[in-house]
């Protein structure tokens, strides 16, 4: 099928002669591991103080091309020029030398070290000879706040938030000044507020001449923010456009190479199902005062707020991941006590945790042990465990969550987001529980895999369980839930349903604004 999209055609200055601005050039790029060619013939020009995005469905190629351009693989075809002149990095140093930096998706801290540590690893600064502790926190306290984050230079990085140590991350990136610096979906864990202010920091780049290559699923922010726009899909670059001159629409369409339909599926409307959780006047430490409600059979339930306002905590604490109490749990009406894990296990709930790669995969380990680790018992003879059976399960998970891969003899650490959040999925769904509790079901996730995992949500509604989803995305939260209970300062701010269910509403109860909520006919659109 061909796809018609406004203005959508090559920038001149990719295939003509070179440029007086250009600061790098690929040509002809690719990277192939033995017969498998996962990138091929990309070629493009990037600009100081010019913002390019590169867009595309996951194993689209994206994290392969950046980690061509800064130095952590070498390409198997094509060229790197800078400056007009080829060049080939020696590794990561190298590339840096040459003033191009990668702040990477996934967080690369010493989480012992403090937060000023971090920032100075590696290139600490000293004073007759000693290390200079005073002016690293000072200089890190400036780099922090430039960037809207406020944790203390002083704090152990373990202690932090993931968003917080996303920001720490960024600012270590910025310490220096560069010529290129590319942002691996450097959002995925921040709030609306804290995504504004980055946004805001990355103009700032671009008005200083500075480089910027941003790659990011979420294709407001690259509409919001993006001179140019490239398109890799399977590997293959598909095309450069002017960033005004594509939608999110037309984005979409180019990523997956065919039209989409609606991104959610149809709702069912108002649920009336049995409760299934009841959770009365829950207390986390820290976190949350007193927290009551009730998930129904058939219902998607949605927590909302701020990062910080304790909605992670909460569902922590209630399967025994962290202290905390409640006057009551039940489960189907039953009054049940939740200890651990296992006790939420055999309860009937499953809990898919926001750090996927931190709690909820074991990364270097195969995908059969990932898949079958909650259910074990299932696949266990004593003394020995039944491995023609688990993988016959893999067999079966991976047909039925489409998770795609090259190999069955893989790690888990070796797929790419989305396929990893699959098969997070299938393990927790793998003990068929009532009531799946999803925290951030699609952080760092490709639309293609985003519509697919609505889909698996919605299939669990189909066979009568329950489920709460946790997310930052306000339009995945009104595009998936039936109703919406928005947390701030540990309490339950507002709960919202129907046309009630407004980003405006939402962002409104979750800072506390003392506007009244919109009625349908108010919101602004």
């Amino acid at each position: 099928m061909t796809i018609a999209l406004p203005s959508a055609m090559h920038d001149a200055r990719e295939v003509g002669s070179p440029g007086p601005s250009r600061f790098m050039r690929v040509e002809g790029l690719g990277k192939a591991y033995g017969p498998n060619t996962v990138l091929a013939d990309v070629t493009l020009d990037i600009v100081p103080g010019e913002i390019h995005a590169i867009i595309g469905e996951n194993g689209a190629g994206k994290s392969t091309f950046m980690r061509l351009l800064s130095g952590h693989v070498r390409p198997t075809a094509g060229t790197i020029s800078l400056d007009g002149r080829p060049i080939a990095f020696s590794g990561p140093p190298a590339a840096e030398a040459a003033g191009i930096v990668l702040v990477h998706q996934e967080i690369l801290l010493a989480e012992g070290l403090t937060v000023a540590e971090n920032l100075f690893l590696g290139r600490e600064l000293t004073r007759r000879g000693m290390v200079d502790d005073r002016a690293m926190r000072r200089i890190a306290s400036e780099k922090l706040a430039a960037i809207g984050c406020t944790v203390s230079p002083d704090m152990a990085i373990r202690k932090l938030a993931i968003a917080d140590r996303q920001l720490v991350q960024i600012a270590r990136a910025l310490l220096d000044d560069h010529r290129l610096v590319i942002f691996d979906e450097p959002t995925a864990v921040l709030t609306n507020e804290e995504v504004g202010r980055l946004l805001d920091v990355i103009r700032g780049l671009r008005a200083r001449g500075v480089a910027v290559l941003y790659i990011s699923h979420r294709l407001d922010e690259v509409e919001q923010i993006a001179d140019k726009i490239t398109v890799l899909r399977d590997g293959r670059m598909i095309g450069s456009y002017v960033g005004h001159t594509l939608t999110q629409a037309d984005m979409a369409r180019l990523m997956v190479g065919r039209e989409l339909s609606m991104l959610y599926p149809p709702k069912r409307g108002v649920c009336g199902g049995a409760p299934l959780l009841e959770v009365e006047h829950a207390h986390v430490p820290g976190f949350i005062e007193d927290v009551s409600f009730t998930l129904r059979a058939g219902e998607v339930l949605g927590f909302g707020g701020m990062i910080g306002a304790g909605r992670s905590e909460l569902f922590e604490a209630l399967l025994g991941l962290r202290p905390g109490k409640a006057g009551a749990v039940r489960v189907s009406g039953k009054p049940v006590r939740i200890r651990s894990p296992l006790d939420g296990i055999e309860a009937g709930i499953g809990y898919l945790t926001e750090d996927r790669k931190g709690k909820g995969l074991l990364l270097k380990e195969r995908l059969a042990p990932n898949l079958t680790l909650s259910a074990l018992s299932r696949f266990h003879r004593r003394p020995f465990l039944e491995t023609r059976r688990e993988d016959a399960a893999l067999g079966a998970a991976i047909e039925r969550y489409d998770i795609r891969l090259r190999s069955r003899h893989l790690v888990a650490g070796q797929l790419s987001g989305g396929n990893q959040q699959k098969l997070l999925l299938a393990k927790v769904l793998m003990t068929d529980p009532a009531i799946v509790i999803i925290d951030e079901p699609t952080r760092g996730i490709d639309i293609g895999n985003k519509r697919q995992i609505y889909t698996f949500i919605q299939d669990l509604l189909q066979a009568g369980k329950g489920c709460i989803v946790i997310s930052s995305d306000l339009q995945e939260l009104i595009g998936l839930c039936d109703r919406i209970l928005v947390i701030r300062a540990g309490r339950i701010a507002a709960e919202l349903s129907g046309e009630a269910m407004t980003e405006h509403n939402v962002i409104l109860a979750a800072t506390g604004s003392r506007e009244p909520l919109a009625s349908p006919q108010e919101t602004p659109r």
